[in-house]
């Protein structure tokens, strides 16, 4: 190990799993901006995301150029998305979503309406899980969860500790936990649904193999 990479030890860590973003000016002034925004002080940010103060520095002065692992974790720190952090103008949304416009889309058994506007830094879903499907499908993902039982009971696993749902019951948490969504019962379960995408690219694997994009 060379001294730079012993002197800043989570600089490196971040990087593998995807380069560095790149033609981004718009990045080191944003970064700066909605960390103080946020009302965090350059160390108490960079330990939030899991990076040095000296690199955290290096990527506000423009010195580096952020990955998108490191984007993410930076969004996720500030509360807001990705397309802020680079500085993107999103298109004004309708606020109110209409029943008769809520589209099923239906992947792996499960069937999912669109309950909110597009583009957001969350989703809200409607969601029917019908019993025995995916049942077996664990997963791991960035972002934050929230879910209410509408119909049904809801097998919920997070982590090493299963938790059975009935209507009126709702959950949040990180989706970093181990989760796995599964109907109890053989007529299936219906569920609002919300969790953050922060722009994954992973967002996908929220809710199982879905067909389309729902983001």
């Amino acid at each position: 190990m060379n001294s730079s990479a012993a002197e800043h030890p989570h600089e490196h860590g971040p990087e593998p799993s995807a380069g560095p973003v790149g033609d981004l000016p718009a990045v080191a002034p944003q970064l700066r901006a909605l960390r103080r925004r946020a009302g965090l002080t350059l160390e108490a940010a960079a330990r939030a995301a899991g990076l040095s103060p000296a690199h955290l520095s290096r990527l506000e002065t423009g010195q580096r150029q952020p990955s998108l692992p490191m984007l993410l974790a930076l969004a996720r720190t500030y509360g807001t998305t990705v397309s802020e952090l680079l500085g993107e103008t999103v298109a004004d949304r309708d606020a109110i979503v209409r029943a008769a416009d809520m589209e099923p889309t239906r992947a792996g058994g499960w069937t999912y309406w669109q309950s909110g506007a597009p583009g957001r830094g969350m989703q809200a879903l409607r969601v029917r899980v019908p019993y025995g499907s995916q049942g077996d499908m664990v997963r791991v993902h960035p972002g934050e969860e929230w879910l209410y039982v509408l119909k049904g009971r809801l097998r919920l696993r997070l982590g090493d500790t299963a938790h059975l749902l009935a209507p009126g019951d709702s959950a949040h948490f990180d989706s970093l936990t181990p989760h796995r969504l599964a109907a109890e019962d053989h007529d299936g379960v219906e569920l609002l649904f919300v969790h953050t995408l922060l722009q994954s690219p992973t967002a996908a694997l929220c809710l199982g193999p879905l067909t389309g994009d729902l983001t």
